[in-house]
């Protein structure tokens, strides 16, 4: 994809969506029983779509919320429902209407305080934290389309261990979520918005308070202030911008918030590379008006509207590649945390970079390589097996410094945290701490692509067999490996991987566009990375002739 005239530039009054218009398509436009786009599927973090193209709609809410009580119920979950939304316009649209069935389902509800803005994150921390003294079971549903633009629409289940739904709970939502909007939502039910209010049922908690309150058990907040680190925040018009300045103020932190902005068109926004209105901290075009500022803090931070990821710029580095990122955190990590189990694992998604392979092994540790999607690294985080899970998406979490769960939900805030204990214990930022590990292990050439996916690819795709692949070479190096399924779980990749001494590529088709995406590395050189995507492009179209 080349990149747009107009990336990193600042978006202009034509490049908004019209509000007014995507809200009222919210409430009037349904979706089509024969439309295949516009039914509910779940990705890997939800269902998302857009009230314009019928795939985001009051009656997708409706339908999915039932589908989860239904679930809440043969699961017996019987304790509250945890639910949140953050700033894009149809997330609180959507918010109201999930608080609608859940009330006519005779289901508790527990909000932000003043019904506002409530992180991902911090609602996964709330569900462990109330079933860790509670005899009956508390979830989470969140309304966030995370970084996509200010069109689209989400909504994601959080089961009671706090993180992602695994794929049976997502599927047995999707199909029963399909059922109900195909025979006009028989069987859903609902109330107005006032008497959901009036039943009693809807109860304001201050969740964000909570985590804040629990942030010293999992970051060394106190070595920050003391190290008087400054940090610039920017938000980037999300849910983290109720939450920054009170952490800022409850642990004496010298931190400023550099945009306060929420404006549900984002029009504050720099554009993405493909010229998109995207809230993407990890992206260096998105975060155009953050990187100018970054002279004026020792690290700038951001996160995206549901605070789920991290973007860390350096003041000697500039926006940290997401992959340099993980590998310094879990090396920093293993070497300060000594109350984690010994020999604890650390877990990666497998399109992540190598060089996280060579700083676990150098401390000692296993290593969970694991397909994409979050859900993967919950049960270890839920029971303490794994120290850390982080993806290439710039999305992590770990545990805190007793070695307990602390959110088993990436979680944006702790990971930037982390970066300023990182510069307050060693003096060192995390761009420097990566340049040591890059002299140590080599630099590694990283970089992801996507190519059109025509039906015979996606069918390619999903009959692989390792075992039938005969690839013996990859950009001039005898082939180690054919993977399709991840070496940390068995679990199916959705795609291949396919491994050499001093490289690697992975390919996987998008779940949601016709599009399948290529990830690269090389640990040699530019050029080495060409001839390995160059070639992946090939053996993919073999596969599907």
């Amino acid at each position: 994809m080349s990149l747009h005239a107009r990336a990193g530039t600042p978006a202009l009054q034509s490049d908004l969506v019209d509000i007014p218009h995507l809200i009222s398509s919210y409430y009037t436009l349904a979706p089509r029983a024969d439309a295949a786009a516009e039914q509910v599927s779940f990705g890997t973090s939800g269902h998302r779509g857009s009230a314009l193209k019928r795939s985001f709609n009051q009656s997708h809410i409706r339908a999915i919320t039932q589908a989860v009580v239904d679930y809440r119920r043969q699961a017996g979950i019987r304790g509250p429902m945890l639910l949140g939304f953050d700033t894009h316009a149809l997330s609180q649209p959507a918010f109201f209407s999930a608080i609608e069935v859940l009330a006519a389902n005779g289901v508790r509800v527990h909000v932000q305080k003043g019904r506002a803005f409530l992180p991902t994150p911090v609602l996964s921390y709330g569900v462990i934290r109330y079933n860790r003294s509670s005899d009956e079971l508390a979830d989470g549903l969140i309304l966030t389309p995370s970084h996509n633009p200010p069109a689209d629409g989400g909504i994601k289940y959080n089961p009671p261990h706090g993180g992602p739904a695994d794929t049976d709970v997502t599927d047995f939502i999707a199909e029963r979520a399909n059922h109900y909007l195909a025979h006009g939502l028989e069987g859903v039910r609902w109330v107005s918005h006032d008497v959901a209010m009036a039943t009693a049922l809807v109860e304001e908690w201050d969740l964000i308070g909570e985590y804040i309150e629990a942030l010293g058990q999992v970051v060394d907040m106190e070595a920050i202030a003391k190290a008087g680190v400054r940090l610039g925040v920017d938000p980037l018009g999300g849910a983290a911008v109720s939450v920054w300045q009170r952490i800022g103020e409850r642990y004496g932190l010298n931190l400023s918030v550099v945009n306060d902005r929420v404006d549900p068109a984002f029009g504050f926004m720099a554009l993405d590379k493909d010229g998109q209105i995207r809230m993407d901290c990890s992206s260096s075009h998105a975060m155009a008006p953050l990187l100018k500022l970054k002279d004026q803090f020792d690290l700038a931070l951001a996160n995206d509207p549901d605070a789920d990821r991290h973007g860390i710029v350096c003041r000697d580095g500039g926006l940290m590649n997401p992959n340099h990122y993980l590998a310094v955190a879990i090396d920093y990590l293993l070497g300060h945390r000594p109350n984690w189990p010994q020999g604890i694992a650390v877990g990666k998604t497998l399109v992540s970079s190598a060089i996280i392979d060579k700083v676990v092994a150098a401390k000692g540790h296993p290593l969970q390589e694991v397909p994409v999607g979050f859900k993967w690294f919950v049960e270890g985080l839920s029971l303490g097996t794994l120290g850390f899970g982080g993806e290439e998406s710039a999305g992590a979490s770990f545990l805190d410094r007793q070695g307990r769960a602390f959110s088993t939900d990436k979680d944006g805030f702790i990971l930037c945290l982390l970066a300023a204990e990182i510069l307050a214990v060693t003096g060192e930022s995390p761009a420097a701490h990566y340049q040591r590990l890059a002299g140590q292990f080599g630099e590694h050439h990283y970089r992801r692509i996507d190519a059109p996916a025509t039906a015979a690819i996606k069918a390619a795709f999903k009959s692989l067999d390792a075992d039938a692949l005969a690839v013996e070479s990859l950009a001039g190096e005898p082939v180690q490996a054919v993977l399709t399924k991840a070496p940390g779980n068995q679990a199916n990749i959705g795609g291949l991987k396919v491994v050499t001494e001093n490289g690697w590529f992975a390919a996987r088709p998008s779940g949601t566009e016709p599009i399948y995406k290529i990830y690269a590395e090389s640990s040699r050189d530019e050029a080495h990375l060409a001839l390995l995507l160059e070639e992946a492009q090939a053996l993919i179209s073999q596969l599907s002739s």
